[in-house]
């Protein structure tokens, strides 16, 4: 606990604490946003490149259980149809990551917040790309790509994912394995890529491992609660809540 409270305060990680708990609820209830929950959340009074460390372990977790909750065979065939993007947001992961410590924390709070506030946006306007079948490559190419660098950068691949799905048309039981193989993967990147870049460190990964606590216990509290509500409004409010969150992370990296 020394180590931890080298870097992060008390009360900052109690807040952080419950910053993970309510994201891990959300991503049982729902299957994605924890990420986007923690980063726009602990983003609020926490530095971006440690707010990047502390998720990555929670990520990488969480996502190996949502992985094994789908099983092997949905995992598996996931893999097959869709190789093609988790390659691309595998490898830009990777690379993005690199770049993390040399961005201004003022343009992080930016780069954190834009994405947040333009992808929720989307999915709350119920607009759906649709992708034709000639058109499928070349889509899984770039929808690879965006994805994988906010992956590197802000921790999370989540809402591009789904988009991504929807434009292809996923039927609905497939979208959680897939989901979950294409979440896991890249969570295994970016645990390596910040090993390389230095965000997850002697010093920062005890926040991370201590945050996997919070987040498997939201997850479990998710996974009882969203076989009991109503998964549009659920959705919806989660939406708006980050919408809010992102719009001030702008407002930071603008401000100052």
């Amino acid at each position: 606990m020394f180590d931890l409270f080298n870097v992060i305060s008390p009360s900052l990680f109690i807040f952080a604490c419950a910053v993970t708990l309510l994201g891990g609820f959300v991503k049982g209830a729902v299957g994605f946003a924890m990420p986007l929950v923690m980063i726009s959340g602990m983003g609020i009074m926490i530095a971006p490149d440690l707010v990047v460390a502390g998720i990555i372990l929670p990520i990488l977790v969480s996502n190996g259980w949502q992985v094994a909750r789908a099983g092997l065979g949905p995992a598996r065939s996931a893999v097959i149809e869709h190789w093609r993007y988790i390659t691309l947001v595998c490898v830009m992961i990777l690379i993005s990551a690199q770049f993390l410590r040399v961005i201004p924390a003022n343009a992080m709070f930016v780069v954190l917040g834009v994405p947040v506030v333009v992808l929720c946006a989307i999915q709350l306007a119920g607009w759906r790309l649709r992708i034709s079948p000639a058109w499928r490559r070349p889509f899984e190419w770039i929808a690879g790509t965006v994805s994988g660098v906010l992956g590197g950068l802000a921790g999370t691949w989540g809402p591009p994912t789904v988009l991504y799905l929807l434009a292809l048309d996923t039927p609905r039981h497939q979208q959680m394995s897939v989901q979950g193989v294409i979440y896991g993967l890249g969570s295994v990147m970016l645990f390596l890529g910040h090993l390389k870049s230095g965000v997850l460190s002697a010093e920062t990964w005890p926040l991370s491992a201590a945050l996997v606590v919070p987040a498997l216990l939201g997850m479990s509290l998710g996974f009882w609660y969203g076989d009991r509500i109503d998964q549009k409004r659920f959705r919806d409010v989660t939406l708006l809540v980050l919408i809010v969150a992102g719009a001030n992370l702008i407002r930071r990296g603008l401000m100052g």
